[in-house]
């Protein structure tokens, strides 16, 4: 079964068009969502996550119609969500934090802290559980954000440009990371960084407000083999998708 079916999706903001007609499915795994600035992924994760509305079109989430209120609440339970940018508390600690958002997700008060051990250790955080917030690094902070979307045990995870920001190296323990979340659940990242869905991610899709290319980055990587222009073949391969698409892009 798809973790992700949508069929004619329309989306606009005022006069804007983000969507007109979208089709896609995606499969288990790690999938990366590809594509510039404006090109709608923040818009598709939002209405997947259940915080914009889906008024043409429809869209099912582990199996759940996104539209309907009742299997909405239902779906909210089942999925983990970091947006790009996300509160914190500074003054709570790591640990009280991530118990937080286990609690908040309904998770009974006294597994919260259990919970919170579990996946601070899946992140990585184990010695920063006592640390301020306010004290962590980017890196670390990114790292915290995806320990709270997984306190509550989700099955399917998704991520807004968790790498936009980071250096070289915490890029890399991200893309790490994900990679093992993935061996156990679902993930969906956006992205604009090729280099992230060639490390992190069995499946790319290509956005700029439509589906260009769904596939693997193998299959990707192949339009672009056989081309002379700067960057990896996986690079060439989404740019020349990209740049067939008309002008004209919405945020």
């Amino acid at each position: 079964m798809n973790v992700v079916t949508v069929e004619g999706f329309g989306f606009a903001y005022g006069r804007h068009c983000v969507f007109d007609s979208v089709d896609l499915r995606i499969p288990p795994g790690v999938t990366g969502l590809l594509g510039p600035n404006g090109a709608g992924k923040t818009t598709l994760l939002s209405v997947l996550a259940t915080l914009a509305p889906v008024r043409v079109g429809r869209i099912n989430v582990l199996g759940l119609d996104v539209a309907d209120r009742g299997q909405r609440r239902q779906l909210r339970a089942r999925i983990g969500f970091v947006p790009q940018r996300f509160g914190v508390v500074g003054s709570f600690t790591v640990l009280e934090s991530v118990s937080y958002a286990a609690w908040l997700h309904g998770v009974p008060s006294p597994r919260c802290d259990t919970a919170a051990r579990k996946v601070i250790e899946q992140v990585d955080l184990t010695s920063q559980a006592d640390r301020k917030v306010r004290k962590l690094s980017g890196g670390m902070r990114q790292r915290l954000g995806i320990a709270q979307a997984l306190a509550h045990e989700p099955e399917l995870l998704l991520l807004d440009e968790p790498t936009v920001g980071l250096d070289p190296g915490q890029r890399l323990r991200l893309r790490e990371l994900l990679r093992q979340i993935g061996q156990a659940r679902s993930v969906v990242v956006s992205t604009h960084m090729v280099d992230d869905v060639e490390q992190a991610c069995g499946r790319v899709v290509v956005l700029d407000r439509r589906v260009v290319f769904n596939g693997t980055p193998a299959a990707l990587a192949e339009r672009g083999a056989a081309g002379h222009a700067p960057g990896t073949a996986l690079e060439r391969g989404y740019t020349s998708l990209v740049d067939d698409v008309p002008a004209g892009r919405s945020t």
